[in-house]
């Protein structure tokens, strides 16, 4: 890689100029909300909302600091991306704080959380994690295929179809999948994500499992993720989705107990 000289980084640094100003007014933004929130926690809810969607937006400007790096200076700007990477983190974890991180629960476990959202219309609930899912898919194509934090992406994928499930008005969305509801398209396109993104993060744990770490821990999530998906199908009424699905999660379920069996005997081997 040729070095680069002084004149090249002060034109980077002259060119992405606005973009960590803005990086830095957004962090500012942040750090006083939190600490409205410590002072008076009325409103949380809403000012956490707020945080979620400030972090994604200051990841797309992480991101924009490395493509123009690769752009003028033929290297990806690896810090940008690492703190990109954790501002999504962050954004999760806002979002985990309001309607929870649980994956396969009965509505009744966080249903109350679901309470404090009823003025956040399905519309909104649904741009916020289309948003997300393509603040994740952007980071992740910044960051390209060898990278070292290909499997931790898996993690942060799970989580998020976790909080795309439970941001989801579940109570009314049959009343909202009638045709004449106003909020029909919302609610059918959210669910179809959130369809989408169980069965995803179930075959992604899995694959973690089998191609890298080997963690009972992981195949367990994968599991976890299918139960979640059959729990939606059969509150919808999807008998014949909900029966595909459980014949997935019963196969996993038996090869997760072979293969939790086998380590035991392997370890009484060793």
């Amino acid at each position: 890689m040729a070095k680069i000289s002084n004149e090249e980084r002060h034109q980077y640094l002259e060119k992405t100029k606005p973009y960590r100003e803005t990086i830095d007014s957004i962090i500012a933004r942040e750090k006083n909300i939190l600490g409205v929130i410590q002072k008076d926690p009325n409103g949380a809810v809403f000012k956490k909302l707020t945080l979620a969607e400030d972090m994604l937006n200051l990841a797309s400007h992480y991101i924009i600091l490395s493509t123009v790096s690769q752009s003028m200076l033929k290297v990806k700007n690896e810090d940008a991306l690492n703190d990109g990477r954790k501002a999504l983190y962050k954004a999760i974890i806002y979002l985990e704080e309001i309607v929870t991180s649980y994956v396969d629960v009965p509505f009744a476990d966080y249903e109350d959380k679901l309470e404090e959202l009823e003025s956040v219309d399905s519309a909104r609930r649904y741009l916020l994690m289309r948003k997300t899912g393509l603040a994740i898919q952007l980071m992740e194509n910044a960051y390209g295929d060898n990278t070292k934090w290909k499997w931790s992406f898996v993690d942060l994928e799970g989580r998020f179809a976790a909080v795309s499930k439970n941001i989801f008005d579940l109570k009314n969305a049959v009343v909202n999948m009638d045709p004449r509801s106003p909020n029909y398209e919302s609610t059918v396109y959210h669910l179809r994500m959130i369809k989408k993104l169980l069965m995803q993060a179930a075959d992604r744990y899995r694959e973690k499992y089998e191609l890298s770490t080997n963690r009972i821990d992981d195949f367990k999530l994968g599991i976890s993720f299918l139960g979640a998906l059959r729990r939606i199908h059969v509150i919808l009424g999807d008998r014949d989705d909900a029966e595909t699905v459980k014949k997935k999660y019963d196969i996993w379920s038996a090869k997760l107990e072979a293969d939790i069996k086998k380590k035991i005997e392997q370890e009484k081997k060793a």
